[in-house]
């Protein structure tokens, strides 16, 4: 009688895990032995079964099957790095090789239109050139265009202030009024007391000063 196809899952009965465990364990452990005999294998075998119990099987030294795998394993991984390292120097390559080409490219239209190395441009490429030139000359226009009104405006926000400082000193002088000096007010006061001396009543006598005293 055929068996069945067995299910390649997880076994939930403890008894039935616990027996096909041992079973295919021997039977790991002896393709394992049979392998190393057969074909001159290095051949290790390290089990823990579902309580944690070792099993092992090494056809030389465990210790020196582990130690050959990691350097081998390092081998790998530097030599994964280095190739890893040589596709992005001739990613770079590429990528500088195009920007190299750009460049020239860019340098060549730059010449064209400066005027420099028309001769053989076709006229397509002239009628080009001549378009993108016009196209730079209106934006350098209207960007000139753009400084002068800005700086109009600058210059009437300056004339506005300029404007507001000079009415306040004016009016700031017009309420001022200057005080007298000392040598003015000595001067009025001079001035009062000749005018009060000429204003005394004065007579004038004619004869001998005697007759002017008797008066």
């Amino acid at each position: 009688m055929v068996k069945g196809k067995t299910q390649m899952r997880r076994i939930e009965n403890t008894t039935s895990r616990q027996v096909t465990f041992s079973k295919r364990k021997s039977g790991l452990l002896k393709k394992a032995f049979e392998l190393s005999v057969l074909c001159d294998a290095e051949v290790s075998l390290i089990i823990f079964s579902p309580r944690g119990k070792l099993f092992e099987f090494a056809s030389s030294s465990m210790q020196g099957t582990i130690e050959r795998y990691q350097k081998h394993a390092k081998g790998n991984q530097t030599g994964n790095k280095s190739s890893s390292n040589e596709q992005n120097m001739q990613h770079l390559k590429q990528k500088a090789t195009s920007m190299m080409k750009q460049l020239e490219l860019l340098e060549v239209s730059k010449r064209k239109l400066l005027g420099e190395g028309l001769g053989s441009c076709t006229l397509a490429e002239l009628q080009e050139i001549e378009h993108q030139l016009e196209k730079s000359v209106n934006n350098v226009r209207a960007r000139k265009s753009q400084v002068f009104k800005e700086q109009i405006e600058q210059l009437r926000e300056k004339e506005k202030l300029l404007k507001a400082e000079t009415a306040r000193l004016v009016e700031k002088c017009g309420s001022f009024q200057p005080r007298k000096t000392l040598d003015e007010r000595r001067q009025n006061t001079t001035y009062t007391d000749s005018s009060t001396s000429s204003d005394v009543e004065t007579e004038l006598f004619i004869g001998l000063p005697e007759s002017r005293a008797r008066r």
